[in-house]
C-alpha cells in the first residue's frame, strides 16, 4: 500500500476475544486478527495486548505508524462521549478512560464505544441496514444488546448506557432475578439462554408430546428448528419470547422512530422465521406512525463490532 495511505484499526474487546481488523479509510478491510482477552488482574494487560498487536501489525505490512488515523474500540459496558467506561464487569475493569489509557501507549487518537453501539454503527455503514438513515439494532445472543445510530452517529445517552434493549421491563411476570440485578428484563425471555429457560418451564407445566423432549440438549437453535417443523411446544415457545421482543422494540421504536430494525446475534440465524414472528407482533404493539418500520437481518455476524468501531474512528 501507498506510504501515505491513511488506515484505522477497528477493536472488538470480547470477554474471550479481541477481533482487530486493520481497515482503508473507505472501510475495506485489509487484515483480521483474534487475539486473547486477558481478563487477569483486573483486565489490565488487556489494553497493552492491544497495543502489541497493532505495533505487530504496522511492522508486518509496513506501515508507519503516522498513517493511521485513528483506533476505534468497542467494549462490553457503558461508555461516555469522552471515553471513561463505567465499569466492564466482564473484564474486570473499573471506572476509567480507555482512550486516554490506550492514547497514552500508542501515540495514536482512540474513540471508545460500547460494543453493541459498534455492532449497529457496522450494520448501518457496511451491513443489513446500510441502505437507511438510521437504525435500531438489537442482538439476541447469550445476552440481548442494543444500538442506535442516527444519521450516522451512535446514540451513548447521558451515563452511556442507551439503547440496553436486554434490560426493558417488559416481561410481566417474571420472578427470578436478571443478571444486573432486576426482574422482568426483556434478556431474561429474548436472549438464548432466556428462551431455553422459557422451553423448560413450558415443558414442565404440560405434558403436551414434543420433539424437545427427545433432545438430550436444547438449545435455542434447536427451539427454532422444532418450531419450523411444527412441534407445538416449540411454537409455543417462539410466539411467547418474539412476543416479547416485538413489544421491546416497539418500546425503542416509540422513543427513537428509526428507518429500519435490525436484528443480529447468534439467535438470528433463525432467519425469515424469527423476523416474520417479531414483526407480527411489533406490528401489535407499536405507535402507529412506526408500524411500516423495516425489521431487517443483520449481515456481518461477529466482524459488526470491529466494522462499526473502525468507523468509530474514521467518521464520528
Amino acid at each position: 500500500m501507498s506510504s501515505k495511505e491513511q488506515v484505522v484499526f477497528g477493536i472488538d474487546v470480547g470477554g474471550t476475544t479481541c477481533k482487530c481488523g486493520l481497515f482503508r479509510m473507505d472501510g475495506e478491510l485489509i487484515s483480521k486478527n483474534e487475539i486473547p482477552t486477558r481478563k487477569d488482574e483486573g483486565g489490565k494487560y488487556i489494553l497493552y495486548d492491544i497495543r502489541d498487536y497493532i505495533d505487530m501489525e504496522l511492522s508486518e505490512k509496513g506501515i508507519d505508524k503516522s498513517q493511521v488515523a485513528g483506533i476505534g474500540i468497542g467494549v462490553p459496558g457503558p461508555v461516555t462521549d469522552d471515553g471513561t467506561v463505567n465499569k466492564c464487569i466482564n473484564l474486570g475493569w473499573g471506572v476509567f478512560n480507555v482512550s486516554k489509557t490506550l492514547s497514552d501507549i500508542t501515540g495514536i487518537p482512540v474513540k471508545v464505544g460500547n460494543d453493541a453501539n459498534m455492532a449497529a454503527l457496522g450494520e448501518f455503514y457496511d451491513g443489513g441496514a446500510r441502505e437507511y438513515s438510521s437504525v435500531v439494532l438489537v442482538t439476541i445472543g447469550t445476552g440481548v444488546g442494543g444500538g442506535v445510530i442516527i444519521n450516522g452517529k451512535p446514540v451513548c445517552g447521558y451515563n452511556g448506557a442507551a439503547a440496553e434493549l436486554g434490560h426493558l421491563p417488559v416481561v410481566e411476570d417474571e420472578t427470578e432475578y436478571c443478571n444486573c440485578g432486576k426482574k422482568g428484563c426483556l434478556e431474561q425471555v429474548a436472549s438464548a439462554t432466556g428462551i431455553v429457560r422459557a422451553a423448560t418451564r413450558m415443558l414442565n407445566a404440560t405434558d403436551t408430546p414434543s420433539s424437545l423432549r427427545e433432545v438430550p440438549f436444547i438449545s435455542a437453535k434447536v427451539i427454532f428448528d422444532e418450531a419450523k417443523a411444527g412441534d407445538s411446544v416449540a411454537i409455543s415457545v417462539t410466539e411467547y419470547v418474539c412476543r416479547y421482543l416485538g413489544k421491546g422494540l416497539a418500546c425503542a421504536a416509540g422513543m427513537v422512530d428509526p428507518e429500519c430494525i435490525c436484528i443480529g446475534g447468534g439467535v438470528s440465524a433463525a432467519g425469515e422465521y424469527l423476523i416474520n414472528l417479531v414483526e407480527k407482533y411489533y406490528k401489535e404493539y407499536v405507535f402507529h406512525p412506526c408500524k411500516e418500520t423495516r425489521i431487517v437481518r443483520a449481515e456481518l455476524g461477529n466482524d459488526a463490532g470491529m466494522y462499526g468501531a473502525a468507523r468509530l474512528a474514521m467518521t464520528v
